[in-house]
């Protein structure tokens, strides 16, 4: 807290807050109050050459209800709508078995974006296919924060959601190629 110049009164101090990527800071303010609110991103980018074709490689990937096969933080998939597509699931995951859920656009051989919708996690996670000369590249990009409280272990559980992307990426490329 600071002094508020000539005015006696108590406001919150904003000089002091620490620069980093993962911060993004939003004030909130009015002449009665005003509030930091810290948003936390944490932004994964892991991708990996497979040797086969396109076609191969989005025969896996979209198949959305194996999912749990590749990925140890996602313990079970529950689809309740499609529409087009869309597909809008609920999913429970590795941390603590939480439940949350997703809407899942699907573009052929491109892209598939699962954004989450509510639940512990806030953000997204995007698979993306290229090919060139008969092999694939298959990225995956995590653009995502914990909810609430939890958000200030958003950078604590980076690592541990990188660590499990490069896990998937392998399982995904030995599944392929074997």
């Amino acid at each position: 807290m600071a002094n508020a110049i000539g005015t006696g009164v108590n406001v919150p101090d904003f000089r002091h807050i620490t620069h980093h990527s993962l911060f993004q800071v939003k004030l909130e303010s009015n002449i009665f109050n005003a509030k930091q609110i810290t948003l936390v991103m944490a932004t994964i980018k892991v991708e990996v050459e497979i040797n086969a074709s396109i076609d191969k490689v989005w025969d896996i990937v979209s198949d959305i209800d194996n999912e749990p096969k590749f990925w140890k933080g996602t313990k079970e998939v529950r689809n309740i709508s499609k529409e087009g597509n869309i597909i809008n699931r609920e999913i429970t995951i590795a941390f603590r078995d939480q439940k949350c859920m997703q809407e899942v656009e699907i573009l052929p051989k491109e892209r598939i974006e699962a954004r989450f919708t509510k639940g512990i996690l806030n953000g997204s996670k995007t698979m993306t296919l290229s090919s060139k000369e008969g092999k694939t590249t298959l990225c995956a990009t995590w653009d995502i924060k914990m909810t609430g409280m939890m958000g200030m272990f958003t950078g604590i559980i980076k690592k541990h959601i990188k660590s499990g992307t490069e896990q998937a990426m392998h399982n995904i490329k030995n599944e392929i190629e074997r």
